[in-house]
C-alpha cells in the first residue's frame, strides 16, 4: 500500500504522557502500510553545548522553541501534515505553529486533539485557539467525549479511537487474582496519584500481603512518596519512568489496575490493561465511563473516594470468576482499538482533499 506523504508533529518519547506513545504507534502502522512518515518532534533534542538549558524552566522553553521552529521547515516535503494537539499554552507552542506552516505552504492539515480539558480549553482561550482550530481542514478526536465537546462550539470532528498494540500484550487469565496493584499514571495533579495510594493503605490493612506498583513520575512525586512513607504502607514500589516496551512486563507482573484521574480522556493505560487481562478499576472521568462500563468491563468508582476503591479492589479479589468475565469481555472490545481496525478510518482522513477549516 502506499500513500500521502504524512509529517507527524507530536511529543517523542522523550517526553511522559501518551501523546508520543500514540504517535509512536501511528507512526509504526503507517509505515508498515508504505507510508512515506517524517516525524518531527515537539521536544527537539538540545544540542550538547545547550543542554544544561534544561535545567532553567524559562530558558528551556524558549530554546525548545526556537529549535522546534526552525524544524518547521521539514514539513515542505509532506503532502497530509498531521498535528498531535494538547491544550492551553501547549496548543499555542505546537500545534499552532505547525498549523501556520502547513497553511502556507498549502498542504492539508489534520489536528488530532487528545485533551481530557477540551471543554475549558474551548470556552476560555476561545479568542486564542479558535483562529488556530480554523486552520485545520479536519479535526480528529479519539472519542465521542471529546467529539460532542467540540460540537458544542461549532466545530466537527470526526472520532477515530486511540491504538494499542495489541498483540504486545500477553492476555493472562487472573483466576485466582491477588492483591498486586498497578498504576501508570504520571504524577501531575489531573491523575490523583495519592488517591490511588489511599486506597491502597485501606486495601493493605485487609490484605497484609498487597502491594502497589506506581511507574510514572512528575512534580508530585515528592508528595506522594511522602504520603505512601506517612501512611505506614509498605509494599509501595515508585520505579520511575516505563518505556512504552517494558509496558506489557508490567502489566503481566500485576493483578489489578487502578486509576483516579479527574481529568482525562481515552487513557493508552486503560486499553493496555484491558489488552494484558488486567481487571480494571477507575474513576469514570472524560470518556473513561465508555470505555469502563460498570460490572461489564470493569469497575467505576467516584472520583476523590479512595474509600470506594479499595472496596471495589475487594469486590475483585472476592469475586475472581466475576473479574475474569469482566476482563474478558475487555480484551475483546481492546481489539477495536488496534491498527488493523482504524487504518481504513486514517486512510480516509489523510486522502479527503483540503477544505480549507473545519468550522461547522
Amino acid at each position: 500500500m502506499t500513500g500521502p506523504r504524512v509529517a507527524l508533529v507530536a511529543a517523542s518519547l522523550d517526553t511522559p504522557g501518551g501523546q508520543g506513545v500514540q504517535a509512536q504507534a501511528l507512526a509504526d502502522g503507517l509505515r508498515a502500510d508504505g507510508h512515506d512518515v517524517t516525524f518531527i518532534p515537539v521536544d527537539p533534542g538540545f544540542p550538547p553545548s545547550l543542554r544544561w538549558l534544561r535545567r532553567r524552566r524559562y530558558a528551556r522553553t524558549l530554546v525548545n522553541e526556537a529549535l522546534y521552529l526552525a524544524s518547521l521547515r521539514r514539513l515542505r516535503g509532506a503532502d497530509v501534515i498531521h498535528v498531535f494537539s494538547a491544550s492551553y499554552w501547549s496548543f499555542l507552542l505546537a500545534p499552532l505553529p505547525a498549523m501556520a506552516a502547513a497553511r502556507a505552504w498549502g498542504k492539508r492539515i489534520v489536528l488530532h486533539y487528545h485533551s481530557g480539558e477540551a471543554e475549558d480549553h474551548l470556552a476560555r482561550w476561545g479568542v486564542l485557539v479558535h483562529p488556530g482550530l480554523r486552520l485545520a481542514d479536519e479535526i480528529v478526536v479519539p472519542s465521542e467525549y471529546l467529539e460532542r465537546a467540540f460540537a458544542r462550539h461549532g466545530y466537527a470532528a470526526r472520532v477515530i479511537p486511540n491504538v494499542v498494540d495489541t498483540s504486545s500484550f500477553w492476555f493472562r487469565p487472573r483466576r485466582r487474582p491477588r492483591p498486586r496493584l498497578l498504576s501508570t499514571r504520571n504524577f501531575e495533579p489531573g491523575y490523583r496519584v495519592e488517591n490511588t495510594i489511599e486506597a491502597f493503605g485501606l486495601v493493605k490493612k485487609q490484605y497484609p500481603g498487597a502491594t502497589l506498583t506506581l511507574a510514572g513520575h512528575g512534580s508530585l512525586e515528592g508528595r506522594l512518596r511522602a504520603r505512601a512513607s506517612a501512611l505506614g504502607a509498605d509494599g509501595v514500589r515508585f520505579c520511575g519512568r516505563v518505556q512504552p516496551r517494558v509496558m506489557p512486563e508490567l502489566c503481566d507482573a500485576a493483578d489489578i489496575f487502578v486509576n483516579s484521574s479527574v481529568v482525562d480522556n481515552q487513557p493508552v493505560s486503560i486499553l493496555e490493561a484491558f489488552a494484558a487481562g488486567l481487571p480494571v478499576v477507575s474513576t469514570g472521568t472524560g470518556d473513561i465511563g465508555r470505555m469502563v462500563r460498570h460490572g461489564r468491563t470493569g469497575l467505576l468508582v467516584d472520583a476523590d473516594d479512595p474509600r470506594a476503591m479499595a472496596a471495589a479492589v475487594s469486590q475483585i479479589l472476592e469475586h475472581p470468576r466475576r473479574a475474569l468475565h469482566m476482563t474478558r469481555r475487555a480484551r475483546h472490545e481492546v481489539e477495536s482499538h488496534s491498527w488493523p481496525a482504524v487504518r481504513d478510518a486514517w486512510a480516509k482522513v489523510y486522502a479527503a482533499r483540503s477544505a480549507g477549516g473545519s468550522a461547522a
